[in-house]
């Protein structure tokens, strides 16, 4: 009953600032008022109101709510998880068949005979080692700190 009675004083009094906004010719926010302004009187009249209060005080419906939260943060939880690897279960099952595949394929050496050894790797560039004068490094910074008076 006191439920009732506050949804509907909000309503009035919603319904009123509504006429004041409409009488400052600003109709489409005094529509806006006007809607929200019903909601409380529509949520009484369909019931939906009085379900709340029982809902409210019943500890078991309490109860279904931290279940209902609790499943809620696990399915997020793991959908965070498979977006932060990048991958779906089929994906990877498929990744894990491609590697049994491929184990077999790369324990045998190449028939060609040559191996990455050390001519190989020799015969890379190497980088040049920079100029002893470190001065040359630092004289574009030296300019401008010039140039600001420093």
């Amino acid at each position: 009953m006191i439920a009732e009675t506050v949804c509907s004083a909000v309503s009035a009094a919603g319904l009123g600032i509504a006429v004041v906004t409409a009488y400052r010719r600003r109709f489409l926010a005094a529509a806006r008022l006007a809607a929200y302004s019903l909601v409380p009187v529509g949520l009484v009249m369909t019931g939906v109101v009085g379900w709340l209060a029982d809902t409210a005080l019943s500890p078991t419906t309490w109860a279904g709510f931290g279940v209902l939260g609790a499943a809620w943060l696990l399915f997020i939880g793991t959908r965070a998880v498979e977006r932060r690897r990048g991958t779906t279960g089929a994906e990877r099952k498929a990744a894990r068949r491609a590697e049994r595949a491929a184990a077999p394929a790369a324990a045998v050496p190449p028939l060609g005979g040559t191996t990455a050894g050390p001519s190989a790797r020799s015969s890379a560039p190497r980088p040049t080692p920079r100029s002893a004068d470190a001065s040359e490094d630092f004289s574009d910074i030296e300019a401008i700190l010039k140039k600001h008076g420093i």
